[in-house]
């Protein structure tokens, strides 16, 4: 991390993402981070900007990122309100503080080294792809 990079807080609400955080959970944000396709963000909703929310970005698309839940039976992301402009993308979550410490935000060498070898450690790290919903 580079001297003076934003830090902050944020609190999990809903099941949106519940195969790794749950409803209560207290989440670190590195603001203003830059994304990659598989890493858990904080957003502004596209459609209701006083909403933070927070997904993984599944990739890019024409008008910005395309962000999923990572639980099957939400559909509350980019396939109801489409691509989230970069404008509204405020930063990456890095950590779970709060029930359980976990790490989400491992570099890409370890993602590499991670994916598909061992899956329950990876997904611990946040190391996991979305369900296969549509990207």
């Amino acid at each position: 991390m580079r001297y003076g990079t934003a830090l902050g807080m944020a609190d999990i609400a809903g099941p949106s993402m519940r195969r790794l955080l749950s409803d209560g959970d207290r989440v670190l944000v590195r603001y203003g981070a830059p994304l990659r396709p598989g890493a858990i963000a904080l957003f502004r909703h596209p459609l209701q900007q006083d909403l933070l929310v927070v997904k993984r970005a599944a990739g890019r698309r024409p008008g910005g990122w395309w962000m999923l839940s990572d639980n099957p039976l939400v559909r509350t992301d980019s396939r109801e309100y489409g691509a989230v402009p970069d404008e509204l993308v405020l930063g990456r979550v890095l950590l779970r503080l709060a029930p359980r410490p976990a790490w989400l935000a491992p570099g890409r060498r370890v993602e590499r080294a991670l994916r598909g070898r061992a899956p329950w450690f990876a997904e611990r790290l946040g190391v996991s792809v979305p369900f296969d919903g549509e990207l």
